[in-house]
């Protein structure tokens, strides 16, 4: 009977990694509410809005960060920011190895969900080859930033400061410690270049930067690597053009900006809302059509086993493809002379159902708890739920309400909308195959 009363409670992957990322942003609200991480009080609901914010790597802050947070508060804000870049389990992993034991079935299982990989082989190296790169690239991002940075602000503010912002940038997280974000370096080619590099790498996914260094030809690249190669160069050609052609005559954006910010401004803009969240020109300033295509490449975000976030380019595209070939009479979806399952289809079209349905619901919530205009909401929802951190500097102006609710919204952002309905759903096996029935659609 005591057997039974004390029965332990089992946990999937998918639960065990909601509540294990949700036990970091509490540890993390607690930190950044002592008084020993703020330059002055602040509420709790903004010490775990900043908290989410930072381990989902939004960057959507209700509060200033530089002027807010004390060297222990930033310092922080960092850590959280790398583990929820890189994911909480894999730094598990590495403490495990580093400790000289072995890693079991179940913790290669979660290592599968949390990487979101389609088999448990190999990811306790795909673990420890994302630490050895993910170390390496900060490194050389944060020489690259010292060389601006360090002449101008000494050697100690400028390594901080290089150290922060190259962490932010390739964890995809828009944290900076200006008040205007990087909005002073709006024509500077290094920051940009170095911001941006790190922003694309930290994006395109840790399996697509292994298949490069070991096939070394595009030919011998997986699908998923050929896909997220050649999407990712023309999403950021089309919003690079596009933004320098709507902003262009914009007196508050771009029309104020010689010919050489312009673009500067325009690439830098066209690269951060795939996930990345910094922001060089006001981004409360931009015309209509630039915040629907930013809207847009928020959804889509960057992508799969990335430090980003959104419903993930390669998702898009097999449902672009799978919509392309249902108009043309097609049964099969093809990408690149390769058959996607039917399954794959199916995933990806849940994913983006349950995106919408969310952003719907905590779209329709906020109109009611926030007095703004539809795109200033609408923005800031898409904004979390891709966990990139662009505002309309509408975030500091969130009730409690919104503020509770942009903070489920970047949970659900990085978690992914299956993993958490998934968490809190049984699967439920079909023993019982019904008749065929036909429904009228369209």
């Amino acid at each position: 009977m005591k057997r039974a009363m004390y029965k332990p409670i089992k946990l999937t992957p998918p639960q065990f990694l909601a509540l294990i990322f949700l036990s970091l942003v509490m540890v993390g609200g607690i930190l950044l509410k002592l008084p020993i991480a703020t330059e002055h009080e602040i509420s709790w609901i903004d010490a775990f809005f900043i908290s989410t914010s930072a381990a989902t790597v939004t960057g959507l802050t209700s509060v200033d960060p530089g002027s807010t947070f004390t060297l222990f508060g930033e310092i922080v804000i960092m850590f959280l920011i790398q583990v929820g870049g890189l994911g909480v389990m894999t730094f598990a992993v590495l403490v495990v190895i580093m400790m000289g034991k072995k890693i079991g079935i179940k913790q290669r299982l979660l290592m599968q969900e949390a990487l979101n990989q389609p088999s448990i082989g190999g990811v306790i190296r795909l673990a420890r080859n994302i630490f050895i790169f993910s170390f390496l690239t900060e490194l050389i991002g944060v020489i690259l930033l010292s060389i601006r940075w360090v002449p101008e602000m000494g050697l100690g503010k400028g390594i901080y400061y290089s150290l922060f912002h190259t962490i932010a940038a390739f964890n995809n997280a828009g944290f900076a410690l200006w008040p205007d974000n990087l909005s002073q370096f709006v024509g500077d080619p290094l920051v940009n270049l170095v911001i941006t590099f790190l922003i694309m790498i930290g994006g395109i996914g840790f399996t697509v930067i292994f298949d490069l260094y070991y096939q070394r030809r595009f030919k011998k690249l997986s699908l998923h690597s050929k896909i997220m190669l050649i999407s990712t160069l023309i999403v950021n050609m089309i919003a690079i053009v596009s933004i320098f052609l709507f902003e262009y005559h914009n007196p508050n954006t771009l029309g104020k900006l010689t010919m050489s910010e312009k673009m500067w401004a325009a690439y830098f803009q066209g690269i951060t809302p795939r996930t990345a969240g910094f922001n060089t020109i006001d981004i409360g300033a931009l015309e209509q059509p630039t915040l629907m295509l930013i809207v847009l490449l928020m959804f889509v975000g960057a992508g799969s086993a990335s430090t980003g976030g959104g419903i993930k380019l390669t998702t898009f595209i097999v449902i672009i493809f799978a919509v392309m070939n249902f108009l043309k009479g097609k049964e099969e979806t093809v990408i690149l002379k390769r058959t996607i399952r039917n399954t794959t289809i199916l995933r990806s079209l849940a994913i983006l159902s349950v995106s919408v349905l969310f952003i719907f619901i905590a779209t329709m919530l906020l109109t009611l708890t926030e007095e703004a205009g539809l795109m200033p909401i609408l923005f800031e929802v898409v904004s979390a739920f891709g966990t990139v951190g662009l505002s309309m500097n509408f975030t500091p102006h969130l009730s409690f309400a919104g503020k509770v609710i942009i903070i489920f919204i970047m949970f659900l952002g990085k978690m992914g909308p299956l993993t958490l309905v998934y968490s809190i759903s049984k699967p439920e096996k079909m023993n019982i195959r019904y008749p065929e029935g036909d429904v009228i659609t369209g």
